[in-house]
């Protein structure tokens, strides 16, 4: 029984925006391109178009060979763990698709696996071909495709495999897994002579992709002859990496940290943690939750969201993922400091009703609110803490954490490396946002965007 391989993704240009996916079905021993699909699909999220992606693979498997295996790469955690059963699909654009792509082969001779976006180059040029093409009012061509380079490159390579002397067991694998190299490889270098702007371009993506664009604020500058709104700037089909990161270290786990949008405590700054009355957003809070949906839909780069349990974060993650199409994650470690009897109070009825307290809080972080609540102390570490399973669960994605006051101050506190005295030196308002990546070498990297007057 022959085994394929297909890769396939998805992209959107303002998830929700213009999409497009690609699909290619390899050669399990040679690596070498069998088939290719690619379609631009109007306007739609990122998880359609890579659903899409998806089924147009398996087709094009099946059509190849009805009766073969097919093993399925995607850089896209959210396909692959529903596929595989492991995830339930909630999204009601996403069910008949998923449930078309387990009809097209027998679910027990298809199996799934997760990769690297930088591992799933060839469908994502398909992909983002496709969204070229319709943004010119065309449907992508099999002919125009730059991935049939790589296609003659695998070839090549495979051919070159074959012609090697025999030598100890394991060497046809080692020529298929050179083969497979060269397809992976061979595209950039391929298209150096025939597209002098190639590397402009990407240049351009990435620096796109180092700033948040969020209303009101700066969009990077582009190179003379490079229109911003070409450059690609969807969750998974960019060959940079969220937020910006060094090449060197690979992929950062990123985190947007998003602090909830307004309750009816926010504006007089009374103390509001996890003991008090769990209040629910605002008029002001839903608004500023709706803005920043629709900027980080805009963005384009939040793979996966995550929430305090405190329903003021929940409100705001939801308004999110319902834009995004994406499910929210519940994280306990990120839920506001518990203040005790200071719970519902603002700094001067705090003042006056308990100043010894107070002062020794401000003094030390070892100290509690009155009535048993948590030292920022306490609190530092379970915010660590919960950093350190996020960063586990995340490595090389980008993930929108919606979160608190201090525990964004924990957060940025700890990736600057600075003492906890500086929580109480920065200001934080409603619904604004920081970003903090994290590389390899466990450095992290800051950039804070902490004007919110456009979401009023």
């Amino acid at each position: 029984m022959r085994t394929f391989i297909v890769e396939a993704d998805g992209g959107s240009r303002g998830n929700p925006g213009p999409a497009g996916y690609g699909a290619v079905v390899l050669d399990e021993a040679t690596g070498e391109p069998l088939a290719e699909a690619a379609e631009y699909i109007g306007v739609a999220t990122n998880n359609v178009a890579e659903y899409k992606g998806l089924v147009a693979g398996l087709k094009a498997a099946k059509e190849l060979d009805p009766e073969a295996r097919v093993h399925v790469r995607m850089d896209s955690k959210l396909v692959v763990e529903q596929m595989s059963g492991r995830w339930k699909i909630k999204h009601p654009d996403m069910k008949p698709l998923a449930a078309e792509a387990g009809r097209i082969l027998p679910p027990g001779r298809v199996t799934y696996e997760w990769i690297p976006r930088e591992r799933n180059k060839h469908a994502d040029r398909l992909a983002n071909e496709a969204m070229d093409a319709g943004r010119q009012g065309r449907q992508w061509e099999a002919s125009a495709s730059t991935a049939a380079l790589d296609a003659g490159a695998a070839r090549s390579a495979a051919s070159a495999a074959a012609v090697v002397p025999s030598g100890p067991p394991g060497d046809a694998a080692a020529g298929a897994a050179k083969a497979r190299a060269a397809l992976a490889g061979a595209g950039a270098g391929a298209r150096t002579g025939a597209d002098d702007g190639a590397g402009a371009a990407d240049a351009v993506r990435r620096a796109a992709q180092t700033e948040l664009s969020l209303p009101g604020t700066a969009t990077p500058a582009a190179p003379a002859g490079h229109e911003p709104e070409e450059v690609p700037l969807s969750s998974e089909s960019s060959s940079s990496v969220g937020w910006g990161a060094s090449a060197d270290l690979g992929a950062p786990a990123t985190f947007v940290l998003l602090r909830h949008g307004e309750t009816a405590l926010t504006p007089d700054k009374r103390f509001s943690g996890s003991g008090g009355t769990d209040p629910e957003l605002s008029a002001i809070g839903r608004r500023q939750a709706d803005a920043i949906a629709t900027a980080l839909a805009a963005r384009g780069t939040i793979q996966d969201i995550v929430s305090s349990p405190l329903r003021r974060c929940r409100e705001t993650a939801q308004a999110v993922a319902d834009r995004l199409g994406l499910d929210v994650r519940i994280e306990e470690g990120l839920r506001e400091t518990h203040f005790g009897a200071w719970e519902g109070l603002t700094f001067g009825e705090v003042q006056e009703r308990y100043p010894d307290d107070l002062t020794a809080w401000l003094a030390s972080p070892d100290v509690e609110p009155t009535g048993g609540g948590e030292s920022f102390a306490t609190v530092g570490q379970r915010v660590a803490a919960a950093r350190d399973t996020l960063l586990d669960r995340y490595r090389g994605r980008t993930v929108l954490v919606v979160t608190h006051v201090t525990p964004v101050k924990e957060l940025v506190r700890l990736a600057l490396g600075a003492p906890q005295e500086s929580l109480f030196r920065m200001e934080l308002s409603a619904a604004s946002v920081s970003v903090v990546a994290y590389y390899a070498d466990g450095n992290a990297s800051v950039r804070l965007f902490n004007d919110t007057s456009h979401l009023r």
